[in-house]
């Protein structure tokens, strides 16, 4: 199951990142192969500057080893190795009407020390924060999540929306980071599940990742902006940077795993303001976003 999901992930990195540079025309995504001392390693590959995207990166890693202390306390095992794989992706773009997109598929495994499975679980989704809210990009984005899960089971898309709301939520702000998406994991096997449905679940979402937000980043790209809407996308974009850095799991395992900085932090983006007690005017597009995010809404 690992090599089979690692062979998915590096295919769909190759066609995310050519199908990005194909929308942005200009820049170029720069590629680093990195390796852990403790075991595996991945390739990161991060677009700067471009005309579509200011900032993104689309990365893959393969570690494993002895699983650290501190996470051994986090899932309540002693003497634990463990193989942990997964594609992360954050986009942020240029343009304030074009929402930053987030997205991670992954895969675990835990061995004794005589390297036989202990657990083995898949975990994902993908989430949209927008800085000016359409409608019809929102229930588009979710459109594609529902229908990928609905291939599958119709409880998946309501429960791992449901999850998704809870999980990108910025407690400290009371309100969400985006607009949501789909949020799983410990998926593991079951008398209904077995790992191989989960893994056709998981590719699938995975597939459709481009097609939920490729129409919305060639409708909105073009649209021209002023520098108040270049503010607002600023601040939001600090109430990202407080998520990832407070409240995010997968920054902290990569930062208790010793997994590569670079990799771990490329989801901030590069410019970003913290205004004192910012406020938008009542009854303003940048309210009128606020209030979703303090009261998710369903959209498909």
């Amino acid at each position: 199951m690992k090599d089979k999901f690692v062979t998915y992930i590096r295919t769909l990195q190759d066609t995310i990142t050519q199908t990005l540079e194909e929308i942005d025309g200009t820049a170029r995504f720069q590629e680093d192969l990195w390796e852990r001392a403790e075991g595996g390693g991945g390739r990161t590959r991060v677009i700067e500057n471009g005309a579509v995207f200011e900032k993104g990166g689309v990365n893959i890693s393969e570690v494993h080893g002895e699983l650290p202390e501190s996470m051994q306390q986090y899932f309540g095992v002693k003497d634990a190795d463990f193989f942990a794989c997964g594609l992360s992706l954050v986009l942020h773009p240029k343009n304030p009407f074009v929402p930053t997109v987030h997205a991670n598929w992954r895969y675990f495994e835990m061995y004794d020390k005589s390297g036989e499975i202990v657990d083995q679980w898949f975990g994902g989704g993908q989430d949209l924060t927008p800085y000016y809210l359409f409608e019809e990009d929102a229930e588009h984005f979710h459109s594609i999540c529902k229908t990928a899960c609905d291939a599958h089971d119709k409880v998946f898309y309501p429960l791992y929306k449901q999850k998704c709301d809870a999980y990108f939520w910025n407690a400290h702000r009371d309100e969400a980071r985006g607009i949501g998406g789909l949020f799983f994991d410990y998926l593991k096997e079951t008398d209904e599940k077995s790992m191989q449905d989960w893994y056709d679940f998981v590719t699938e979402v995975g597939d459709g990742f481009l097609d939920a937000y490729v129409p919305i980043v060639e409708k909105r790209k073009n649209l021209s902006y002023s520098d108040a809407h270049r503010d607002w996308q600023e601040i939001r974009r600090g109430r990202y940077v407080e998520f990832n850095l407070v409240h995010d799991k997968g920054t902290l395992f990569g930062l208790k795993t010793n997994g590569r900085i670079e990799s771990i932090l490329m989801s901030l983006p590069p410019h970003v303001q913290w205004r004192y007690d910012h406020h938008p005017e009542p009854g303003t597009e940048e309210a009128k976003l606020l209030e979703v995010l303090k009261n998710p809404k369903e959209w498909a």
